[in-house]
């Protein structure tokens, strides 16, 4: 586990459930736009303050955060997990769903490489609203950005890497801070919005926060962003309307232009949690809670199909849900 993730009372291990809640943590810069009559405003602040329909009062809680030792430089933490992917991809497993899942990943780190060598930095950014989906998206390509060399790794030796990196010689020395957008709903969670504004600050994501629907909240984004060409989205070929996408996807002429780079776009829901727990990746406290797809409040609902008992007071965590057809039964769109 990366050592910025070590952390006491809201994060628990693997085996129960990695979590993560309480207040945003300070010090985490994140654009935020909010609903107005006129064009949408951007606003950079230097404390994450979750922006929605109706202001949100702070919570009286310990910080949900402590990590031990320093906090990790971009270059490290894109070092530390590429050898967690690579050490899953080495794994020799005789689980199906792991040799599974490993195929995925092969895939969509091609997928990622071949958009990091079509496109400069500035040119990208990734759909992020915290969900499991997207999380998975963000690690591989971190997983796929820059190395680096072994001084600035805190002593550690660099080792070779088992996946080449095709384009590597085509980008910066040094990764950059990956530019995000977040559509918020109009009544969103407050644990998903703890756990964006922590994996922000956790992967120093450059991270734009719309509280607008999607068509208005993507020409803000792209106006605020005019060097944007493609976006990574965290789609899958189960969600709605996303099944006949391939890996590259311009969107819709009567949509906001720009390219939708969908590098997960065939794995199974199983498959995204065998990723998930195989690395220890911390994950939004909801999904212990059954909830298998995350909206707003008003319209996501723990999965029935996770329920522990006839009155569907108490639920399995998400992560035992098996079937695709059941992932968004606790959605009412």
């Amino acid at each position: 586990m990366l050592e910025t993730e070590t952390m006491t009372q809201d994060v628990r291990s693997r085996q129960d459930g990695p979590r993560i809640n309480g207040v945003a943590p300070k010090n985490t810069s994140i654009s935020t736009t909010t609903t107005s009559s006129t064009t949408p405003a951007t606003i950079t602040t230097e404390v994450a303050v979750p922006v929605a329909s109706a202001p949100v009062a702070p919570r009286d809680a310990s910080p949900a955060v402590r990590c031990s030792g320093h906090a990790r430089t971009l270059p490290e933490i894109c070092y530390t997990l590429r050898r967690k992917v690579d050490a899953f991809l080495d794994d020799q497993t005789d689980d199906k769903l792991l040799r599974g899942t490993q195929n995925q990943a092969r895939v969509s780190m091609g997928v990622i490489e071949e958009a990091l060598g079509r496109y400069e930095p500035e040119e990208l950014s990734l759909a992020y609203n915290g969900g499991k989906d997207c999380l998975v998206l963000l690690i591989l390509i971190l997983a796929c950005l820059p190395a680096p060399s072994s001084s600035e790794t805190a002593g550690e030796q660099a080792a070779p890497l088992s996946t080449p990196l095709p384009h590597a010689h085509t980008r910066p020395s040094t990764p950059q801070p990956l530019q995000a957008i977040y559509i918020a709903p109009p009544d969103p969670f407050p644990e998903v919005e703890d756990f964006v504004a922590i994996t922000t600050q956790e992967y120093h994501l450059d991270l734009a926060r719309y509280a607008l629907p999607m068509r208005p909240a993507l020409e803000a984004y792209l106006g605020d962003r005019t060097a944007v060409k493609a976006v990574f989205m965290g789609t899958r070929r189960t969600d709605p309307h996303s099944e006949f996408l391939d890996h590259f996807s311009p969107t819709d002429k009567d949509w906001p232009q720009f390219v939708r780079i969908n590098p997960i776009i065939d794995w199974h829901y199983a498959e995204i949690w065998a990723f998930i727990r195989s690395l220890d990746i911390p994950f939004c406290s909801l999904y212990d809670q059954g909830f298998s797809s995350l909206g707003g409040v008003s319209n996501t609902r723990p999965n029935p199909a996770l329920a522990l008992d006839a009155d569907a007071k108490t639920f399995r965590p998400a992560y035992q849900l098996v079937r695709d057809d059941e992932e968004r039964l606790g959605r009412d769109r």
